[in-house]
């Protein structure tokens, strides 16, 4: 027998403040037509002030427990995916396990920028297939508004905040393709491209939060074949074929590179699911809230194939496979 990582339940949560590319033009010189045009979004949602990323975490997280219907204190392993995170330490993980009521297991955070969460779950299945855990949570939570220089109409257009969770639990399969949980999974970096993709300050540093910085084209360029390459890697691994997935939920960075590489790849643009529309870029974020998304709309069910990958700063990427 095989132990598999099931998602027994995803949940997901967004601030109330809702900002359009119109109310956008009141701080940067943009319009509506120029952002959609080249990312495909139309709105993201802004964390208030004094609404933190463990705040939202704590919501997504209570969403996800309530979807797989069981309780917090059977959870003794909690991974957060998160580049701003409320403190330097303690890890916002540990503050979502005290909001939980969690005084068991482990907690703490992983930093893959975007593909932070592509981590964070490829480490939590580790966990529970060596037997070290039996139920993780699972988060992505970002308030990437805070990092974001607001007079830049290149970079602040594109982010927005959120979090997104889910429930893995390690349960038996026969070792096939047809068992529910994580098939595969794939990691991967590059630190030479620091340059392209950045936040710039940090403790050690300038002892500052920073902004972020990026080279666009460069980004774009890089992710459609990286993202390629690491998709390419886990369905020759499975033995499985772009046609064979049912859904394709990727970083929801920017709408071009989603086409581009759902192109590339072959897989029909009826199953990717798509909400950068909606809520822009929220790194780590963004998968989890597209997974929980698609869902709770009743698109993803039981049994379904999923991929997911993502690729962020650092260079960082990586995919996974999961039968829901």
């Amino acid at each position: 027998m095989t132990l598999r990582s099931v998602i027994l339940g995803a949940g997901h949560y967004l601030p109330k403040k809702c900002m359009t590319n119109a109310d956008l033009m009141s701080l940067v010189d943009t319009n509506d037509e120029w952002i959609v045009e080249r990312t495909g979004i139309r709105a993201r949602h802004i964390a208030s002030e004094g609404e933190t990323t463990s705040m939202l975490a704590i919501e997504a997280a209570k969403a996800a427990i309530a979807d797989a219907k069981i309780n917090a204190n059977s959870i003794d392993l909690i991974v957060l995916a998160t580049a701003t995170p409320d403190y330097t330490f303690p890890s916002t993980a540990t503050q979502v396990q005290a909001a939980l009521g969690i005084t068991g297991g482990a907690a703490f955070d992983v930093q893959a920028v975007c593909s932070g969460f592509v981590y964070a779950l490829t480490t939590a299945d580790n966990f529970l297939k060596t037997g070290s855990a039996k139920r993780a949570l699972v988060i992505g939570a970002e308030t990437f508004s805070r990092i974001l220089d607001w007079t830049d109409r290149t970079t602040c257009v594109l982010f927005g905040d959120g979090a997104g969770a889910v429930i893995l639990e390690a349960q038996e399969g026969v070792g096939t393709n047809a068992d529910r949980g994580i098939l595969c999974t794939h990691l991967r970096s590059d630190g030479r491209h620091l340059d392209k993709l950045y936040v710039d300050g940090g403790p050690s540093t300038t002892m500052t939060t920073g902004h972020l910085r990026m080279e666009g084209k460069e980004v774009f360029r890089h992710a459609v074949v990286n993202l390629a390459e690491t998709v390419d890697e886990a369905l020759h691994r499975s033995g499985m074929a772009a046609s064979d997935i049912s859904w394709f939920v990727p970083h929801q960075a920017n709408r071009r590179i989603i086409d581009a590489t759902a192109k590339k790849l072959g897989i029909d643009p009826s199953k990717v699911v798509i909400t950068v529309d909606q809520h822009g870029n929220t790194s780590a974020a963004s998968i989890p809230l597209a997974l929980s998304v698609a869902r709770h709309d009743g698109r993803i069910k039981q049994g379904e194939l999923v991929l997911i990958e993502a690729m962020g700063g650092g260079f960082t990427w990586g995919s996974a496979l999961i039968r829901w």
